[in-house]
């Protein structure tokens, strides 16, 4: 299949998909969903930290219209091995089930389950055509397309959800109880309230979001996502949920000793930092590396946010590329490969920041780049990559990306 870099592009994709499959989309809708850029705090999000980051275009189009029925009929033009997804609504296989760990199927029909679990009154499925341009692993393809389902079902029935929070609430159950993936709810949140020209920051304690615009004063500069060509398992299957359980171990074991935290996002101030390592640091150092990146990372965050505002992105790649050390030391959620594009990004003059980004292990990394170092970047990787890894040099991927708003819907195609 042909790249598509445009809005138009994908509706040609999803008009010839259409036909192909004998899928009707007279009077449809197309929902475009972004993918998104974490600022801060990278795996914050289920330590119970605040949150800033934005969305970037690369995006998932769905093209869709009620069925006036209880079927589905979904054809994705990423998996067209899986042919056309039929389902009658409420008759789903068992979440978590083998039946559907191989098949991408597994997201509307969570959706269908979850949605009917949350006591939403469906009438009718929706026939649909979807493709999308968003790189596996780093950049929230999963969480992108589980929010344009959630959508665009509740769209074709009529319903409009007037807490977009219990929005993301649905998508992570869908990850979650559905799926089995155990994600948080940073990707969700940074696609669904994703804005241009702006930084979402997202406040736990209140459930509130609030923007950020970009200073005036920016340089020119552009998101780089450096896709190592490494496929990454679920993340039930990854160190992520190592990390997670983790965690939680080390808040529980704090708890039972009477320190007053529910979460590693309690741990703001030297002194109780200093506690706990105190305490735990010979016995399981581990956690305790796995708290001094939260804690750190605390630290830094609203240094980072302030400089967005004011524009200096200088300091936002720094206090990225700090994160990214931190991530690859203490928390140790990083990979080889991963490892291997920041090095080879952190060389070149106007590469301001760069760390891995997402669930970790494989995937993508990330960089903050000046605009005139974009191709300097671009042809260190060319050449570097290659000779580091050669085994995938014919698999990973340079993409360039802007800040987007998360969600856009087209009348028609």
């Amino acid at each position: 299949m042909k790249d598509i870099s445009t809005d138009q592009q994908a509706f040609e994709v999803l008009t010839t998909l259409a036909r192909k499959n004998h899928i009707s989309l007279g009077s449809a809708r197309v929902r475009r969903t972004s993918s998104r850029f974490c600022l801060g705090v990278e795996h914050g999000d289920y330590n119970g930290t605040e949150l800033f980051g934005v969305g970037t275009d690369r995006f998932i189009w769905m093209a869709y219209r009620p069925t006036g029925s209880a079927t589905y009929r979904l054809f994705s033009g990423n998996f067209p091995e899986d042919g056309v997804i039929e389902f009658q609504s409420g008759d789903t296989p068992a979440p978590q089930s083998a039946q559907i760990s191989k098949t991408w199927a597994r997201f509307p029909y969570g959706v269908d389950y979850i949605l009917r679990k949350a006591g939403y009154r469906l009438r009718t499925g929706i026939e649909a055509v979807i493709i999308g341009n968003i790189p596996g692993g780093g950049m929230s393809r999963s969480a992108s397309l589980t929010l344009n389902l959630i959508l665009s079902i509740l769209d074709a029935n009529g319903i409009v959800e007037q807490d977009q929070l219990k929005i993301v609430d649905l998508a992570q159950a869908v990850e979650n109880q559905y799926i089995g993936s155990p994600c948080g709810k940073l990707d969700q949140i940074m696609i669904l309230f994703a804005k241009a020209g702006h930084g979402t920051h997202y406040i736990p304690q209140s459930r509130s979001i609030r923007y950020v615009p970009l200073g005036k004063a920016s340089c020119d500069f552009r998101i780089m996502v450096l896709d190592t060509g490494t496929v990454r398992p679920g993340l039930e299957k990854s160190t992520y949920k190592v990390r997670r359980a983790e965690c939680e171990q080390l808040v529980a074991m704090a708890k039972r000793e009477g320190l007053p935290i529910n979460c590693l996002a309690d741990i703001k101030d030297q002194q109780l930092y200093q506690r706990i390592k105190d305490r735990f640091g010979q016995d399981y150092p581990h956690l305790v590396d796995r708290m001094t990146y939260i804690y750190q990372a605390q630290q830094r965050f609203y240094l980072m946010m302030e400089a967005w505002q004011k524009g200096d992105i200088d300091t936002v790649g720094s206090v990225f590329r700090q994160d990214g050390i931190g991530l690859r030391d203490l928390y140790k959620i990083s990979g080889p490969e991963l490892e291997t594009m920041c090095d080879i990004a952190r060389t070149v003059p106007g590469a301001l920041g760069e760390r891995m980004l997402g669930g970790g292990d494989k995937g993508a990394a990330g960089a903050l780049v000046r605009s005139d170092a974009v191709d300097a970047v671009k042809e260190a990787v060319r050449i570097g990559y290659p000779r580091s890894r050669p085994d995938l040099a014919d698999r990973y991927a340079v993409h360039v990306c802007k800040v987007v708003e998360g969600v856009k819907v087209f009348e028609g195609l």
